[in-house]
């Protein structure tokens, strides 16, 4: 799958993305995690949409996102809509879609050095 140009050199972008995994810069990745232009927390424990809440995104709000944007795996799947109130009230917003969508728009706003940090849910 092809990825936006890089006008970052040193920032956490995707790569790649297949069966494998996602990509971040030369890192294949097989399980949940979380990513910013400058951070990346490998082994998020989080596998299921459901599992969402304020506590499970800690590790993502750390990162000071203006926008977290979820991937959800190969179709999106909708948290619950108190989430979105919640992040709000923090002045976070929240995109949700499928994880090959997600990756896109993260390296797109990362591009244009907006606050952004990607969650993926890979099962």
């Amino acid at each position: 799958m092809r990825f936006t140009l890089d006008t970052h050199p040193t920032a956490n972008l995707v790569t790649g993305l297949g069966a494998e995994g996602i990509r971040i810069g030369n890192e294949w990745l097989a399980r949940s995690f979380i990513v910013s232009a400058a951070e990346l927390v490998r082994d998020w424990p989080v596998t299921e949409v459901q599992a969402l809440n304020l506590e499970a995104l800690a590790p993502a709000m750390q990162l000071a996102p203006e926008v977290l944007v979820l991937g959800t795996g190969d179709r999106i799947r909708f948290p619950v809509s108190s989430l979105y109130r919640q992040l709000a009230a923090l002045g976070i917003g929240l995109e949700v879609m499928d994880t090959a969508a997600a990756c896109r728009t993260y390296n797109v706003l990362v591009n244009e050095d907006r606050p952004v940090v990607a969650a993926l849910i890979l099962a």
